[in-house]
């Protein structure tokens, strides 16, 4: 009996010491301190200090693209940080000295906007890989041979931009970055945009002036005729030539006039080995 006592006390003993150590955990906590997990971090240096705000993965992009409009989908939390990993939440005088105001949610939407998104070398390298190939996707559906009117492969423009040394920009748009792949590749490569096929109704005098304006934006004209009371005419142009057009139709006939599109790309079937 004096045995099975003295271990009851020792456990008591211990399990009153786990307790206490759990309480005192409690009591010294810091209160400035947050903990997130699973996060990613945007982080802006601004009056020699760093700040950073918790977002969730992928939104940031999503919210500077546009396409994320809720704030709360891309904020894990409304505070600033001034380490986010250690929890540690930015002092009211520092956003003021650096921000001019301790608002969180103002402060959290400029470091969201102006901020440098924080990714590991493993997730920088698989976002590049993926935006260089949706890049050379833009390339691949947008352009053609001028030669013979055919279209590269995606591999085919991978390939080439990599021969040229294309290097992906974070800071710009896909769509950006693709028209500025086709035009460093125009320097080495035979590649241009496919021409879109279109047709011009031009009504009544008015038409019929403006017509020798419209004919010679396009690339190839198929069928120029008159029928009726207008000037009808069909072929290809330059994509980039397409406003241009529009906006001359609409003037010139005062509303009177139309443009079709025939189909977005003339294109012969087949690739063309890009060398």
């Amino acid at each position: 009996f004096g045995l099975l006592r003295k271990k009851t006390t020792t456990t008591r003993a211990f399990s009153l010491l786990f307790i206490l150590q759990q309480k005192m955990a409690k009591i010294f906590t810091p209160v400035n301190q947050i903990r997130l997990t699973n996060v990613a971090v945007v982080r802006q240096r601004k009056a020699g200090k760093r700040f950073e705000i918790a977002c969730f993965r992928n939104k940031v992009v999503s919210w500077r693209k546009g396409t994320e409009k809720d704030i709360d989908e891309v904020l894990q939390t409304h505070t600033v940080f001034s380490n986010v990993s250690k929890g540690q939440l930015a002092n009211k005088s520092d956003l003021l000295e650096a921000f001019g105001t301790d608002d969180q949610d103002e402060v959290c939407l400029e470091i969201l906007k102006n901020g440098e998104l924080q990714v590991s070398r493993e997730e920088r390298d698989m976002q590049q890989e993926q935006a260089m190939k949706e890049i050379a996707t833009i390339v691949s559906d947008k352009c053609v041979n001028p030669e013979t009117n055919r279209p590269y492969s995606v591999a085919q423009i991978e390939r080439a931009m990599a021969d040229i040394h294309f290097s992906f920009n974070a800071s710009k748009t896909s769509k950006q970055q693709a028209l500025e792949a086709i035009r460093s590749l125009k320097e080495r490569f035979p590649i241009a945009r496919a021409h879109m096929g279109i047709r011009v109704v031009l009504p009544g005098k008015e038409g019929k002036a403006c017509k020798a304006q419209v004919a010679a934006l396009f690339a190839v004209i198929e069928s120029d005729e008159w029928t009726g009371e207008a000037a009808e005419i069909e072929g290809t142009i330059d994509p980039g030539a397409y406003r241009t057009i529009d906006e001359l139709v609409r003037a010139q006939t005062k509303g009177k006039g139309s443009i079709a599109i025939i189909n977005v790309k003339s294109i012969d079937e087949g690739e063309r080995e890009l060398s």
